[in-house]
């Protein structure tokens, strides 16, 4: 077994574990995660977009979604997009509630959320135009937009079937950006059903955060090279498992303290 390998199989156990514990302390106190949910929800609007170039801050985008205040000195799609991707993982969650299988107009739908405001030319349409990227190794250029909806047809019959795990969620991240099926939008909507999955499954979404972009970016390309896909799912399965040490820490403070009655320290209810 290789160094690297060791890590991810290290990963997985933690991971498995944590799932776990999780999955018990949600049954002794429901909702005990719903104030990190909200922060979450919150980080997962500021990274998302941060990646791909939104100029607002933590604090700022918190601002523009729970006060509606306009940040002076940036751009007004900047505002737009914090709003749309806020309400777009609000939609995620209450998708995920709805164990029927996703479809390609679910996918569709989310990238339509994505840029409902700040783009609302392209909204859940796919692309009219050829898609390209830089890399290290030079352009990289996705299929032709009339391949797209072809391979939208093959990826969404496999996404109907897959589990809900993290390794299905990664890989229908990975499969969502190979196809690059929209104009622009296409990396916040790879993200949002990544964590749709997640969610589905039990597991708390994960936030893609600055500093990761260059691992994130590096394993992306990595993968659509054909150098397979350990650099991108190891750099996710931690993040994964750091999140999971959150929500872990924050059911256990939701616990009632030992030897609390369930009524309180009122007089027990009358039958």
């Amino acid at each position: 077994m290789t160094v690297a390998e060791f890590i991810v199989e290290t990963l997985l156990a933690s991971i498995a574990a944590q799932k776990a514990e999780l999955d018990r302390l949600r049954i002794r106190a429901p909702g005990g995660t719903t104030n990190l949910d909200h922060s979450q929800d919150l980080e997962l609007t500021y990274t998302s977009n941060a990646i791909e170039g939104n100029t607002l801050t933590a604090v700022e985008t918190t601002m523009v979604i729970e006060q509606g205040i306009t940040v002076a000195g940036k751009p007004l799609r900047d505002h737009l997009e914090a709003i749309d991707l806020f309400e777009a993982i609000h939609y995620v969650r209450n998708l995920a509630r709805q164990k029927a299988p996703l479809t390609e107009m679910d996918v569709r739908n989310l990238h339509r959320l994505v840029v409902l405001r700040s783009r609302p030319d392209i909204a859940g349409r796919y692309a009219d135009q050829g898609r390209y990227v830089l890399t290290d190794s030079g352009r990289h250029g996705f299929p032709s937009p009339a391949e797209v909806p072809a391979l939208m047809g093959d990826f969404s019959a496999w996404l109907s079937l897959a589990a809900d795990t993290p390794e299905n969620a990664f890989t229908a991240h990975r499969r969502l950006v190979e196809i690059h099926p929209f104009n622009d939008g296409n990396g916040l909507t790879a993200r949002l059903l990544m964590n749709l999955i997640l969610i589905r499954g039990g597991y708390p979404a994960v936030a893609v955060r600055p500093e990761d972009r260059p691992a994130y970016i590096a394993g992306l390309q990595q993968a659509q090279a054909g150098g397979g896909n350990e650099a991108f799912d190891g750099m996710l399965y931690e993040r994964l498992d750091a999140t999971l040490g959150e929500y872990v820490k924050a059911a256990r403070q939701a616990l009632p303290a030992q030897g609390t009655l369930p009524w309180g320290d009122s007089d027990p209810p009358r039958p």
